[in-house]
């Protein structure tokens, strides 16, 4: 704190003094210093030919952090050039700090701290100064702007932000290899003398590791440093300020370093020979011994393989690595015997599975020791003469027949006795009456507890007690067109007995059918035969099924037959010899139509049947409604009748009296054409007066129609008999007509256009065929 306050006391009296003064100019304001005073000038009014004299140039004051004086700091002095010193000019102060931390004298203009300042609080203030006359409170000037900074002393020490810090480096690193960076920050101005140049240095941890003074970066600074001698290391780093200079502030922060694992070590055995003993009953697959190599290395590094190196014994054994213990685990791959051989030598090869090639110049990374086994004698138990015994009985052997025999003998030193046993003579009796039997015999010697057992496999033998049976199957077909010698079905036979060398069949036919056979049997000597037709074709029509009785015999002793008849059914076949048919309802049907064929076309001739039903019902149901139509709508213009009617006298049918009378017309206003509408107002024809002409009465009954608004929207043919007052036709009725329709001549209906032409061609045709004009 001493050095602190002298350092501050001695920048102030520099300052204050004067004998430090700005680097930088700034020509926009005119603002002069004394020699002992820091002033600021505030431009004034004065005559051009007024001298003025020169200074330095200012636009900012520097006040001292952290002052600990008794009294106010003295920061500078503002002057006006239009003060005289008569006490007529008053100054003030505004902006950043303005009362509260500067104040300004009114009178003099000396402006001062009242309170210790923190650059790393705030580095500057903003501020801004005016020239008053007291007398009339106006400005005699512009207002001007200036800064006072915080001048940065060394008060803050430099951090370790991230610290402490966690590092490895692998083992056996050449020297200068990378660690880490660490970093110090200073809160003093950077730009500002030397407070926040940081150096660092190793206070801890030499010489092991070098730092860089002005990077941070931590590099090893030992060579093939080993892992197995010093795996952790602490380094204690220090940064200090002041470009490490005497009173700089320092920081400090820890590194812990680990150095990693490298394959730098081979794996060696403590000792060259191992020396096992193992009892001769182990089993296969059974461990026998566990021999170690050891690795100073670490993890995967330190992963060992074992293998034993050809010699004596060494297909014996086998060794596998425990991988939880690294150890070399030694099994026994076949069995011991210790009358054969009671010791055994061999070596083991240890080796790394995970090499570094930087370091094969060391040598060889493996190592090896020899093991030597002892086998142990045990009392066994004797041993058979073969491991599996087969023998052989016919199935009606008499009980008590001696069918084989075992034998067996102790192979150890003194043996004694061998006594024998039977187990389970019950499974025994009822394995034979399966024909198989795995009989276990066991033998005693002079340790009861010391057994063996054999498995005896007995064969029972077949006696030939059973004939040979044709195997399906027993019915075949020929064709109708079959020819002599053709081979119809290969037949094969089965034997219930069972024979080791297999049975030889022969067939052959029975006497009685061999007196002009329709078939034969030829017998192809490898326990097949052939059936074989004898004529040239058959008939369906005469006989459909043959009868073949086939005699077949086997080899055995003795000599078993049997009669097999087969069913022959004649069929009928096509050109290739394949089968169509072979029923009985088949000889009557078409020479090249299946029963498929015929059943097919059945169904459609009773398909186009029920169409042509259903056409004809649809045509009459058509036609019903039409005439059903026709008779309901009066609107239709043409009527048919089938008779011809009373003509005029007949009055029966309709009223022809409107057509007879024109004033029976105007009684009779609705229309016989169409459907009354009842909502159809009436219509107001004209008076029709009497001996009126026909021309005009028929444009009165248009004129009527057209304007009609109930009438249909089609033309309508209206047919009139009226003839008018002394007309001088004749009458229109065809009962009268002495001319019959033989004489009338209608050709010319066909100059009257195509519309006409299907009634020109329906008369022109009754005229052709006129039965009275044919001669």
């Amino acid at each position: 704190m001493l050095t602190r306050n002298c350092l501050s006391l001695l920048l102030w009296v520099l300052f204050d003094g004067g004998l430090l003064t700005p680097l930088q100019p700034q020509p926009q304001q005119t603002l002069a210093t004394e020699p002992r005073e820091n002033v600021i000038h505030l431009p004034g009014r004065r005559p051009h030919f007024q001298r003025v004299k020169r200074g330095w140039v200012w636009n900012q004051f520097f006040v001292l952090e952290e002052y600990m004086g008794s009294e106010p700091q003295y920061v500078g002095k503002l002057h006006s050039d239009l003060d005289k010193g008569e006490g007529t000019v008053k100054y003030t102060l505004s902006g950043d700090g303005a009362g509260t931390v500067f104040t300004i004298d009114e009178t003099t203009g000396d402006i001062h701290a009242i309170r210790s300042l923190d650059r790393e609080e705030k580095p500057f203030y903003t501020l801004r100064a005016q020239a008053v006359d007291i007398e009339t409170r106006k400005p005699l000037e512009p207002e001007s702007e200036f800064i006072i900074k915080v001048q940065d002393i060394n008060d803050n020490e430099p951090k370790f932000l991230d610290g402490p810090y966690i590092a490895s480096v692998p083992e056996m690193s050449p020297v200068g290899a990378y660690v880490l960076q660490v970093k110090a920050t200073d809160a003093d101005d950077p730009t500002y003398g030397n407070s926040a140049r940081v150096v660092y240095s190793i206070l801890q941890g030499q010489p092991y590791f070098s730092i860089d003074p002005k990077t941070g970066v931590i590099r090893t600074a030992l060579p093939n440093m080993d892992r197995e001698v010093k795996e952790q290391y602490q380094v204690l780093i220090q940064a200090k300020d002041m470009g490490g200079q005497l009173g700089g502030l320092a920081g400090t922060t820890i590194v812990n370093i680990t150095l990693t694992d490298v394959n730098d070590n081979p794996p060696r055995f403590p000792k060259s020979i191992f020396h096992l003993k193992v009892p001769e009953s182990s089993p296969i697959g059974s461990a026998i011994g566990r021999i170690r190599a050891v690795d100073p290395d670490f993890g995967q590094n330190a992963e060992i393989e074992y293998n034993i190196v050809p010699g004596d014994g060494g297909n014996l054994f086998d060794i596998v690595t425990d991988e939880d213990t690294q150890e070399g685990v030694i099994k026994l791959k076949k069995p011991l015997d210790f009358e054969t051989k009671k010791a055994y030598t061999f070596k083991v090869e240890a080796s790394n599975l995970h090499l570094d090639h930087r370091f094969h110049s060391a040598g060889p990374f493996k190592d090896t020791a020899t093991v030597k086994i002892s086998v142990l004698d045990v009392d066994e138990p004797p041993v058979f003469s073969k491991p599996l015994y087969t023998m052989e009985v016919y199935e009606d052997t008499p009980v008590g027949t001696i069918i084989g025999a075992v034998t067996a003998q102790d192979l150890d030193v003194g043996s004694s006795a061998v006594s024998w046993a039977k187990l389970d003579s019950s499974y025994y009796t009822v394995v034979i009456r399966y024909f198989v039997i795995f009989s276990p015999f066991m033998f005693l010697t002079g340790n009861p507890l010391l057994t063996s057992r054999v498995n005896i496999l007995i064969n029972v033998l077949d006696v030939n007690e059973f004939p040979p049976e044709i195997s399906v199957p027993y019915e075949t077909a020929v064709c109708e067109n079959a020819k002599p010698g053709q081979i119809i079905q290969i037949v094969s036979a089965a034997d219930r007995d069972l024979s080791p060398a297999g049975q030889q069949f022969s067939f052959k036919l029975s006497p009685e059918a061999a007196i002009k056979p329709n078939f034969t049997v030829r017998d192809f000597r490898n326990n097949t035969a052939g059936i074989e037709t004898q004529r040239n074709g058959y008939s369906r029509r005469q006989q459909e099924l043959y009868f073949l009785p086939v005699v077949i015999e086997d080899s055995s002793y003795p000599v078993q037959s049997s009669t097999n008849t087969m069913t022959i059914r004649v069929c009928r076949c096509d050109s290739d010899g394949t089968i169509l048919s072979c029923n009985v309802e088949a000889i009557f049907l078409p020479v090249g139509l299946s029963t498929g064929a015929l059943i097919a076309i059945l169904l459609c001739i009773i398909i186009l049947l029920a169409i042509v039903v259903l056409y004809v019902a649809l045509r009459r149901q058509k036609k019903k409604d039409t005439l059903m139509t026709s008779k309901e709508d009066i609107r239709d213009n043409v009527i048919h009748y089938d008779d011809e009617g009373g003509g005029e006298e007949d009055t029966q049918a309709f009223d022809i009296g409107a057509l007879r009378n024109p004033k029976v017309i105007e009684d009779n206003k609705i229309r016989r054409d169409i459907k009354p509408d009842s909502l159809c107002l009436p219509r107001q024809r004209p008076p029709v007066e009497d001996n009126t002409d026909i021309r005009d009465f028929i444009n009165q009954r248009l004129q009527e129609n057209d304007m009609d608004p109930a009438a249909p929207p089609y033309d309508s043919l209206a047919t009139y008999a009226y003839e008018g007052n002394g007309s001088a036709a004749d009458s229109l009725s065809s009962i009268e007509s002495l001319t019959t329709e033989a004489d009338q001549d209608y050709n010319y209906l066909t100059d009257w256009g195509p519309r006409f032409k299907v009634l020109a061609d329906m008369f022109g045709e009754e005229e052709s065929y006129n039965p009275d004009k044919v001669t």
